[in-house]
């Protein structure tokens, strides 16, 4: 390096050192943690600015990708001490987030008292994932702390509570690989969180409760990932889940529906997500769960549904006269493949959809959909169909027959108003005098609607 070159280093350091503290902590806020305290070195000036640095990140996964390589994992105890160290000369400001990461070292009781230390440096963001099976590492002062606004864990083992949870100011919960330990306990957790307003369970193990309630004025955000359940089919299992939120704008379950839930006000929901495989055994019980779930989201504006959620409605049979109208439901939105089985279904849900403005299948129809000039689907039309649908997408497009006769029932009847949308799939791409050829046999079908424009790409 030039001597020129040298100076203008300096010179750059030097005008990043006459920052003022705000500004060195927001740069390095951005930083990992173990970089931020090599920064002591530069000069007087940055000596002690890392012991007030807002945010603090210490992740062992370096020491847990080489011992699932095979190689000698450095010493557990280096990456302790320097957690402890860090926190030990840390200065007496407080904290905007600690994460902690910890997938090789299991020590509780120094994790617990890491923990506790950013909760008495009054932390608002605790971010925490711990390989640790003693439930005892999460200190319970974390369960009483007046300045904590987020809250994530992850931890594979039972959330053991104090008697008393009270987190007023906390506005987001997520929760991964917990098993909740009973029903009051959890029930506390939620009642505890007097101001939430985003709530996240995904893996989380349900088996100890029976009924649960989630009743917030100020939740806008749920979501449930529940894990598929590998217990013997006449085993007890799942619980009672009654969610009473009227602010509740956004709500997305994922799994297989061995808790029943029950949505009683949710009257402000916007956006609805629900994916449902069908499993082997109690095929009956989770279609009667997941017709139910639909009936509570009948003031939705916005869903959107997985394939296998419309094949749970092929099963339903009779309890398929009990799903609602959905009067202010604007976007219909299916996640997968439609299949031959699922297109009656398909049909049955939209005639519930009067108002639907907007429908997007994004990955098309399957090779198995056999559709024919006289077809009763195709002829059993939606009332949306015929006066509200402006847009309609199709991805994943293959150009088969079935799908064409299927866009060829909508231009000709005029069902959508504005525009068609086709999204081609991968094999329609690659073969140009294929696709060249299925759009223009599309531009040919007479359109009973004029204002209608359809786009192919």
């Amino acid at each position: 390096m030039s001597n020129i070159e040298i100076q203008r280093t300096c010179d750059w350091i030097d005008v990043i050192s006459q920052l003022p503290d705000c500004i060195l902590h927001h740069i390095l806020s951005f930083i990992p943690t173990k970089d931020v305290v090599k920064t002591s070195i530069l000069s007087k000036r940055w000596n002690n600015l890392w012991t007030s640095v807002p945010n603090l990140d210490f992740d062992d996964a370096l020491l847990y990708a080489s011992e699932m390589d095979g190689r000698d994992p450095p010493e557990v105890a280096c990456f302790m001490n320097f957690v402890e160290r860090v926190l030990l000369l840390r200065d007496a400001s407080n904290m905007e987030k600690f994460r902690l990461s910890c997938r090789v070292c299991f020590n509780a009781s120094r994790i617990h008292s890491w923990i506790s230390a950013a909760i008495m440096h009054n932390v608002h963001e605790l971010d925490l994932c711990l390989f640790a099976e003693d439930p005892s590492v999460l200190p319970r002062s974390m369960f009483s702390s007046v300045s904590l606004t987020i809250l994530k864990i992850e931890m594979n083992c039972i959330l053991e509570l104090p008697n008393s949870v009270c987190l007023p100011y906390l506005k987001i919960l997520h929760l991964s690989l917990v098993t909740f330990m009973d029903d009051e306990s959890t029930q506390k957790l939620f009642s505890g969180c007097r101001i939430l307003e985003e709530l996240v369970m995904l893996d989380c193990e349900w088996m100890n409760l029976k009924n649960i309630t989630i009743s917030s004025l100020t939740l806008k955000r749920l979501t449930i990932d529940d894990l598929p359940y590998f217990g013997p089919p006449d085993a007890p299992r799942g619980c009672t889940i009654e969610i009473n939120t009227p602010n509740l704008a956004y709500l997305k379950y994922t799994g297989y529906l061995s808790n029943e839930i029950f949505l009683y006000d949710v009257s402000s929901l916007v956006k609805a997500y629900i994916s449902v495989p069908i499993p082997n055994e109690r095929q009956k019980e989770v279609v009667f769960h997941v017709v139910g779930l639909l009936i509570g989201l009948r003031n939705v504006v916005t869903l959107r549904v997985s394939n296998c959620t419309i094949e749970s409605l092929v099963l339903a049979g009779n309890m398929l006269v009990h799903l609602p109208v959905f009067l202010n439901l604007d976007r219909l939105e299916l996640s997968m493949e439609i299949g031959n089985p699922t297109v009656g279904s398909l049909m049955k849900l939209l005639n519930c959809c009067p108002n639907l403005r907007s429908l997007c299948i994004t990955e098309g129809f399957g090779h198995d959909v056999c559709l024919d000039e006289n077809d009763l689907i195709l002829s059993w039309l939606p009332k949306c169909m015929s006066s509200r649908l402006k847009t309609l997408v199709i991805g994943n497009f293959h150009g088969h027959d079935s799908e064409i006769r299927f866009l060829k029932c909508f231009l000709q009847r005029g069902l959508v108003s504005e525009k068609v949308d086709i999204c081609c799939c991968e094999n329609l791409l690659g073969d140009p005098s294929r696709r060249k050829a299925v759009k223009k046999e599309l531009e040919m079908i007479a359109r009973g609607s004029s204002s209608c424009v359809v786009t192919f790409s």
